[in-house]
């Protein structure tokens, strides 16, 4: 009986691949306006490929119901991201590969700040020769009910970068999504930046990456706080020291230096000193530490951020660290709770007033279900290896050579995955 379930995996399996097969080319889906739970009729929806370069899939219109159909010998066997404009606001939608249907969530659209609340900032320091990468992450959340989307073409989140920096790169994502998606800055003067992105309701994450001069391995840094009342939290390297008023460690994670400090009053700043270069981190050590941690989850939901001593489970923000954890955006672990479907003994399947045929139904259930959550759970360590990636890229911490050879090694994974 122990051989029974791999057999019945390794024939669930061509099965799985034979039904994606029969899938592929085709994507149907309904869009729906979460705040009034209606079908949106006679929209444009556009599938995009993120894996090459955003190119454009298809481009249909929904029918009277919300209801569309799209076709193109890539869907099935790539991630798709669907992007329908709705009040003058674009919505993007996420779909990996073997998802034949979908549904587009829209919302209506307002204009009132107070839709929105900034949960917590992080700013990471990472020196590289002369220069110093900062690069910063929002946690920002909308609860509003019923549910609608902020935004301002003028721009609707400002953010300040310290003096003498260098804008690099803005990025957004949104859990409902999963996607990084490149912003647009507005320069409104003296450091000052905006965007203008529609913050769906949910949990948005606005990443930003700046260079300051680094002369002699030293610089003070002035960090301005565009918003008052948000917990603070900064990361650093091996070798480099934080120091300022009010600046606490917070102990290590990954073997890199946490500090702590007080929410920021609005338009206020605080001084840091950093100095020091940056030691390197043993690529095995934090790829084993990554792929470990990468096992554990398989809940999309409930993503926190442990830290110990002392503990602040409370700051939920998926910093994505690099690959080889060179910039620190390893320092923060992604935990979720396992979830385990267990199946029931094989005695009490026999023992059951059921048929044979039954029990076999129950038992190919089961191992359906299972091939499904690693599936799954595969997809959403390879969205996370794509994010760290990115974000490395934003920060300037990977060549341009070294970032080509790690996306294609990624998307060599999920055309295996997929196959």
């Amino acid at each position: 009986m122990k051989a029974f379930w791999p057999r019945l995996l390794a024939a669930a399996l061509p099965v799985l691949f034979a039904a994606s097969l029969g899938l592929a080319g085709t994507l149907t889906g309904t869009v729906i306006n979460r705040t009034t739970g209606q079908p949106v009729p006679n929209t444009d929806v556009d599938l995009l490929s993120p894996t090459r370069g955003m190119t454009l899939l298809a481009s249909v219109k929904s029918d009277v119901q919300g209801r569309f159909t799209a076709s193109n010998d890539a869907i099935g066997t790539v991630p798709v991201l669907l992007r329908v404009t709705y009040q003058d606001v674009g919505f993007n939608t996420f779909a990996p590969p073997m998802r034949p249907n979908v549904e587009v969530e829209v919302f209506n659209v307002s204009k009132d700040p107070k839709a929105i609340n900034i949960d917590s900032h992080v700013i990471i320091f990472q020196p590289q020769g002369d220069k110093l990468i900062g690069a910063e992450e929002y946690n920002i959340k909308n609860t509003t009910k019923p549910p609608v989307a902020f935004f301002r073409t003028e721009g609707n989140f400002d953010f300040d970068i310290p003096d003498k920096g260098v804008l690099k790169n803005v990025t957004a994502t949104n859990g409902a999504t999963g996607m990084d998606v490149p912003q647009a800055a507005i320069d409104n003067g003296k450091g000052r930046y905006a965007v203008a992105y529609a913050f769906r309701p949910g949990e948005t994450n606005l990443r930003l990456s700046y260079e300051l001069p680094y002369p002699n391995n030293s610089a003070t840094v002035k960090l301005p706080a565009a918003y008052g009342g948000v917990r603070l939290l900064l990361v650093a390297p091996p070798g480099v020291t934080l120091a300022g008023e009010g600046v606490s460690p917070a102990g290590q994670e990954q073997g890199m230096n946490v500090f702590l400090h007080d929410p920021l009053a609005a338009k206020g700043s605080l001084a840091v000193s950093v100095s020091g270069v940056a030691s390197p981190v043993a690529a095995d050590s934090a790829g084993g530490q990554q792929a470990q941690e990468g096992n554990s989850r398989t809940e999309p939901e409930g993503q926190q951020v442990n830290l110990a001593p002392p503990r602040i489970d409370d700051l939920k923000w998926p910093l994505f660290g690099g690959l080889l954890a060179l910039f620190a955006f390893g320092a923060i672990l992604l935990s979720r709770k396992q979830v385990i479907v267990a199946a029931a003994p094989e005695a009490e399947v026999e023992s059951a007033p059921v048929s044979k045929n039954a029990a076999k139904e129950v038992k190919a259930a089961a191992a359906g279900a299972s091939v499904k959550e690693t599936v799954n759970a595969s997809l959403d360590s390879l969205k996370d290896e794509v994010f760290r990636l990115e974000l490395r890229k934003q920060a300037g911490t990977i060549s341009d050579e070294d970032y080509a050879r790690e996306k294609a090694r990624v998307e060599k994974l999920l055309r295996d995955l997929v196959r």
